[in-house]
C-alpha cells in the first residue's frame, strides 16, 4: 500500500509522489525516478516489494508527467528537473523532521530518468549513497528523424511549447506481455507528447550527462535487458565502465525486454536488487 503525497519545489511547482512506508523502522530511503513516458504508477510491484523488505520508497513523478498536470510535457530547463530531485532528496519528507540524514539514501532510476540520476551527481555531489540504474536511456535505439530534430530546434526558439510526439508509441517496445502492453496502451497518465523546449532540454541533458562519469563515486548497480529495443546495451555498458567508482556491478537479463517491471520474473529481479542493497548497506 502507498499514499500519494505532494512536494513543492522552490519555484512553487507542486510535484506528486507515491510514498511506500515500511511497517518497521526503515533500513534506507529509495528515491525513484521514472522514464520519459512512464510515471510512478508503472512501478508499484517493485516499489511494494522493496517496501516489504524494509525500505522507504518515494517515487517522484517528474514535473509535467504522471500525476502532475501543470505544464504537461514541458520543463523550464534540464537544470530545473535536476533541482527538483535535489530539493526533494534534501527535504524533510525524505530526511525526516530533523532534516538530517539518519539512514542511507539511494537513487533508483529507470530508462530516460537515469540521465537525471547520473547528471545529478555532477550537478550536486554527495546527495545519495548509491545508484540503481534500470535499462538507462543514455544511448537510445529509438529517436526522432533528423528533419524533426531541426524543426524542434527552430520551435524551441520561436514556439517552445509546441508539442511533438515522443517516439515510443508502440507498447511492444517496452514488453512482450499482452497484459502490460494493454496497460501501457490505455494508461491515461502516460506521456505521449512533449514540448519543443522539453525535447531541446533533453538534448542538452545528454551533453551534460556525457561528462558526468567522473562524478559517480558511489556504489552503482546497472540492470540491463538482453532483448531491449529502446536502448543500446553495448554503448551503455562501455559508458558505465567509465564511472569513477570501483564499486560497480552489472546484471543482464538475457531474455528480458526494456521495462523490467513487466517481466514475469519481477520477484527475482527485485531479489537481486535487495541482495545488492544488503551487501552495500550491511543491514
Amino acid at each position: 500500500m502507498h499514499t500519494i503525497e505532494t512536494f513543492t519545489a522552490s519555484d512553487g511547482y507542486v510535484l506528486h509522489y507515491r510514498r511506500y512506508e515500511p511497517s518497521r523502522e526503515a533500513r534506507g530511503n529509495v528515491v525513484c525516478v521514472h522514464g520519459i513516458q512512464s510515471h510512478g504508477g508503472w512501478y508499484e510491484q517493485s516499489s511494494s516489494k522493496l517496501c516489504e523488505a524494509g525500505f522507504r520508497v518515494l517515487y517522484l513523478d517528474r514535473r509535467g508527467a504522471g500525476l502532475n498536470p501543470q505544464s504537461r510535457g514541458d520543463t523550464p530547463s534540464y537544470g530545473r528537473l535536476l533541482d527538483d530531485i535535489s530539493e526533494f532528496v534534501q527535504s524533510p519528507l525524505v530526511m525526516g523532521a530533523a532534516a538530517k540524514r539518519t539512514i542511507p539514501c539511494l537513487l533508483l532510476a529507470v530508462s530516460w530518468g537515469a540521465k537525471l540520476a547520473v547528471g545529478l551527481q555532477r550537478w550536486q555531489t554527495g546527495l545519495v549513497d548509491g545508484l540503481i540504474l534500470l535499462c538507462p536511456g543514455f544511448f537510445p535505439q529509438v529517436g526522432l528523424p533528423r528533419a524533426t530534430q531541426l524543426d524542434i530546434l527552430g520551435a524551441a526558439l520561436l514556439s517552445p511549447q509546441r508539442l511533438y510526439p515522443i517516439p515510443l508509441s508502440e507498447p511492444e517496445l517496452f514488453t512482450t506481455s499482452s497484459r502490460w502492453r494493454d496497460f501501457i496502451r490505455t494508461d491515461p497518465l502516460a506521456l505521449h507528447k512533449a514540448t519543443a523546449r522539453f525535447l531541446m532540454e533533453s538534448f542538452r541533458l545528454d551533453r551534460f550527462v556525457r561528462k558526468s562519469p567522473g562524478y559517480i563515486n558511489m556504489p552503482t548497480l546497472l540492470l540491463l535487458a538482453g532483448r531491449d529495443r529502446i536502448i543500446r546495451n553495448d554503448k551503455t555498458h562501455r559508458f558505465f565502465q567509465r564511472f569513477a567508482t570501483a564499486d560497480k556491478n552489472v546484471i543482464t537479463y538475457a531474455q528480458a525486454h526494456h521495462t523490467l517491471e513487466f517481466e514475469p520474473d519481477i520477484d527475482g529481479i527485485v531479489a537481486e536488487m535487495l541482495r545488492w542493497l544488503t551487501r552495500k548497506l550491511g543491514n
